[in-house]
């Protein structure tokens, strides 16, 4: 890295113009990504890995209904948010690629894809981008990447992602983004990842997207801790179907999603918790209290917070019944 930090100086000493480019904080998020859709679904995702700090920060971008967009190579982080807005204009991905590279000087040591939300995909590799670099287009989806071990990378992506297609588009992104790691990856290694969702319509609550939004910034195994989070993210999406359903008086939904919650995490006593609190407050308190009893036992904090949810209106319980609860032991 040393070695090219001091080649770009006598670049931008020789080219001033290019000095001015270079020198305006854009980081090097060399890495690989893929952009893609779920044609049955619409929605539209971002995966990327990179042996950078917070890859997640300058590379993915993308609004639902609207589009998703990779920035990488020497980042120009730019194309982010002005090409979701032109998209929002109407334009094409092609088109939008067009706008942005023709006003771009430095375009050469630029690499980018973009998709719209009818699923048209463009992608650019400049000439100048450091080796290995290439991408790959296919339905629905594109692969790319730069300063790569070998040619290898973004092939292999391509071919998981494709044969991955019974999955979510969440997990297919994760898988592609795996096997570009197995095939060599990063050339320096790897240090962070990013995972973004959008909807394929656009989100009346602008606050409620990305629908999927996951970043880890600085670790030894970035991809390792993406999937464990994506993980954790679908229990949740069973723990909030519980809650719903209890809220509408379906138990037996309840305690199924709950089920499944547990079931993805066992050992989480967040997740045990809810469950019991939702069946005290469904008049199954006597299958309730084994549940409470065993977190009580793991961690008295838990047995203050339920003394605290009646003033809430979290626990709507006899005061004999709550007694109950807490008598646990």
């Amino acid at each position: 890295m040393l070695k090219l930090i001091t080649s770009l100086v006598l670049l931008f000493m020789v080219r001033p113009v290019a000095s001015q480019l270079y020198l305006q904080k854009e980081p090097f998020a060399h890495t690989y990504s893929i952009v893609a859709r779920d044609p049955d679904t619409g929605e539209m995702a971002v995966g990327v890995q990179s042996h950078w700090f917070s890859v997640g920060t300058a590379v993915s971008w993308g609004e639902a209904g609207i589009g998703v967009i990779a920035t990488q190579s020497f980042t120009n982080k730019s194309f982010g948010p002005r090409g979701l807005e032109l998209l929002k204009k109407g334009k094409t991905a092609e088109q939008v690629l067009k706008i942005l590279l023709k006003s771009d000087e430095g375009r050469e040591v630029r690499q980018v894809a973009i998709m719209d939300a009818n699923g048209n995909v463009a992608t650019h590799t400049g000439d100048n981008c450091i080796k290995y670099a290439g991408h790959q287009q296919g339905d629905n989806y594109s692969v790319q990447a730069n300063m790569m071990l070998n040619k290898d990378v973004w092939p292999a992506m391509a071919a998981a992602f494709e044969k991955s297609r019974k999955l979510p588009l969440a997990e297919r992104v994760l898988i592609a983004l795996e096997a570009g790691e197995e095939a060599g990856g990063d050339i320096r290694g790897r240090q962070s990842a990013a995972l973004i969702v959008v909807k394929g319509k656009p989100e009346e609550n602008s606050w409620d997207d990305p629908m999927i939004d996951l970043r880890v910034d600085d670790s030894a195994e970035p991809l390792v801790e993406l999937k464990r989070l994506l993980k954790i993210y679908r229990a949740y999406e069973h723990m909030n179907k519980g809650d719903l359903a209890v809220e509408v008086g379906d138990m037996s939904l309840a305690l199924q999603e709950y089920g499944k919650a547990e079931s993805m995490f066992p050992e989480n006593l967040e997740m045990q918790y809810w469950k019991a609190v939702a069946l005290a407050n469904n008049d199954k308190l006597e299958e309730a209290l084994s549940i409470f009893k065993r977190i009580f036992r793991e961690d008295e904090n838990w047995r203050e917070l339920t003394a605290r949810l009646p003033d809430a209106g979290l626990l709507d319980l006899k005061k004999r019944e709550l007694k109950k609860i807490l008598k646990q032991q």
